[in-house]
């Protein structure tokens, strides 16, 4: 006699004629068999295949560039700063915004003009330019006009030099507070860096005018107000232009109160007559047209 089939249900094997019915339990334990399901996706089969280990590699590599990152920054070099200038940069400005009354210069001579030997300045300088730190008292009466004053690094420039020039040049009755129209003040670094000022006066090496005075056209000749930026060129505060004839205290005096005027809102003016002085807005830089030079808006 045939012995039993243990895979076989008891009421499947006492109905004849029946299809078989599997057990759930082939192993015969009474318990379901349990089925893993492998981790879905890449990052899961990781985790999985090396547990703990799998989060502490990530937080290592994080925390390794952060102490690299610590280092450097803790070895970087410090900046050397030139004379009388103060451990403030100012950025280089960018394209004008809005049209041309942003950017106002003398433009370029008509004919090729003498140049001084270029021993006595700096052709190119650094690029960057440092504020002079330091105030003044507020010289005249009417309307405040707070300025900074700038120096490009590398041109060798006594920076409080050059500051105390223009605050005599603005000083003067004969600038544009003659008569109590307004007043100046020089501020320095703070204000600077909190914006409390009305414009800026910048003594820029021929070589980097194009840099601060961008498409302003200068040829790195002549001076221009770009912005809030009375900028100098360094060229002509040493060596004045042909027509001032060596006279370079006076055109120093010029080109401070021209640029400035063009920051004050004011517009290129034209030689009134021949022999007559020559309106300070006038481009004498390019020549006087028959005028006499005058550094002065108010002579």
């Amino acid at each position: 006699m045939p012995r039993p089939d243990p895979r076989v249900t008891p009421r499947a094997a006492s109905r004849p004629g029946q299809p078989l019915v599997a057990r759930r339990d082939p192993v015969g334990n009474g318990r379901p068999a349990r089925v893993r399901t492998p981790p879905v996706g890449r990052v899961r089969r990781f985790v999985h295949r090396y547990g703990w280990r799998a989060y502490a590699l990530p937080l290592l590599t994080v925390a390794t560039l952060l102490a690299l990152v610590d280092a450097a920054a803790t070895t970087a070099p410090e900046r050397q700063e030139p004379t009388g200038t103060a451990a403030v940069q100012s950025a280089i400005p960018a394209a004008p915004a809005t049209g041309s009354e942003v950017a106002e210069g003398e433009g370029l001579p008509s004919e090729e003009l003498p140049t001084a030997s270029a021993a006595g300045y700096v052709e190119q300088g650094a690029g960057t330019v440092s504020v002079v730190d330091g105030s003044s008292a507020v010289y005249g009466s009417g309307p405040l006009e707070r300025f900074v004053v700038e120096v490009e690094d590398g041109i060798d420039v006594d920076g409080q030099g050059f500051a105390a020039a223009v605050e005599a040049t603005l000083g003067d009755a004969r600038s544009w507070g003659g008569g109590g129209r307004m007043s100046f003040q020089r501020v320095g670094v703070a204000e600077a860096a909190g914006g409390d000022y009305d414009f800026r006066v910048t003594l820029v090496s021929p070589g980097s005018m194009e840099t601060w005075c961008p498409g302003v056209g200068t040829g790195g000749y002549t001076s221009c107000r770009y912005g809030e930026r009375a900028v100098i060129n360094l060229a002509r505060w040493e060596t004045a232009v042909p027509d001032y004839a060596g006279d370079i205290a006076t055109y120093r005096q010029y080109v401070v109160n021209h640029e400035v005027g063009h920051a004050l809102g004011h517009g290129h003016e034209q030689c009134p007559g021949p022999g007559r002085p020559a309106p300070v807005m006038e481009q004498q830089t390019l020549g006087l047209q028959g005028c006499t030079k005058n550094a002065w808006p108010y002579p």
